[in-house]
């Protein structure tokens, strides 16, 4: 059964912490790994240029969708930009943004998100009951888009099982996927990783956060995606990234909640003045 979404949930709590955003980069790969979003992605945007604008311009949207008072609003108006994204993929299939299975695949990677940050990054364990509950106030989210409620899984073990299943049976390596890997895996010379402007900037954030980041983004991913797409991964890789993820438990012990809520805000910002003017627009 949904649950109410309002402040003091659960979902409030976990998306109003910036460490929700930190496996964002892995949910936005997850889509582009999805053939009916990676084609979509790859033709009604400036994808190939800028490959991972795609990915920060969403998050404001999204995160207003739960956290805004007027998130119902946020929500449709999202939904209708993709009324118009649609068309044929490069093996001669049609897709469509707002076919049931393909818009739930997005959101479920958001869902994904928010549980697997506080799997990883927060110091309290989520009970069973919590992640019933968790997984209900999703249901109430996706429900604001005004959407086909078909292929929402009943409960949390159902999602899991849902989610895994598409993670091995559907997921395909399409050619925005394949883009985005490359350049995560390898670097570029003139695409960043991060929303920030200007050259030396770009420069800047290659040399200091992208490799951290990189390894963040192979981190949180789900195994068998790591597997099925050749995603390298060492053991050493492991072992730094359990590393960040404690440190990141244990530093957050000592921030306080309302510094928090702030660097969340602060950042949805910067993300949303970066990527403002390349945002989806509705097909005329």
């Amino acid at each position: 059964m949904p649950a109410p979404l309002e402040p003091g949930c659960l979902l409030w709590k976990y998306a109003g912490d910036l460490r929700s955003l930190a496996p964002g980069a892995a949910a936005g790969l997850m889509q582009l790994l999805h053939p009916g979003i990676g084609a979509g992605v790859a033709q009604h945007s400036a994808f190939f240029d800028a490959p991972f604008d795609r990915i920060h311009r969403s998050i404001p949207q999204i995160w207003a969708t739960v956290l805004a008072p007027d998130g119902d609003r946020r929500a449709r108006a999202v939904r209708d930009l993709h009324r118009g994204i649609g068309g044929v993929d490069e093996r001669d299939r049609r897709y469509h943004a707002l076919t049931p299975e393909t818009f739930w695949w997005a959101h479920a990677t958001f869902t994904w998100e928010i549980f697997r940050s506080a799997e990883l990054f927060h110091s309290e364990t989520l009970t069973a009951e919590d992640n019933e509950r968790l997984y209900a106030e999703t249901v109430t989210w996706y429900s604001r888009y005004g959407v086909s409620m078909r292929p929402v899984p009943p409960d949390y073990a159902a999602f899991q099982s849902r989610f895994w299943h598409v993670c091995a049976e559907e997921l395909e390596l399409t050619p925005a996927a394949a883009r985005a890997l490359d350049i995560a895996r390898h670097g570029s010379e003139t695409v960043s990783l991060l929303p920030v402007g200007g050259a030396v900037a770009g420069r800047a954030s290659r040399l200091v956060i992208e490799r951290p980041l990189r390894l963040v983004t192979f981190g949180c991913l789900p195994p068998i995606v790591r597997e099925r797409f050749d995603i390298p991964w060492s053991p050493l890789d492991q072992a730094r990234f359990a590393a960040l993820a404690l440190a990141n438990r244990q530093g957050y012990r000592m921030l306080p909640s309302g510094l928090n809520r702030r660097a969340l805000s602060g950042m949805l910002r910067y993300i949303g003045a970066q990527t403002r003017e390349r945002r989806y627009r509705p097909a005329a």
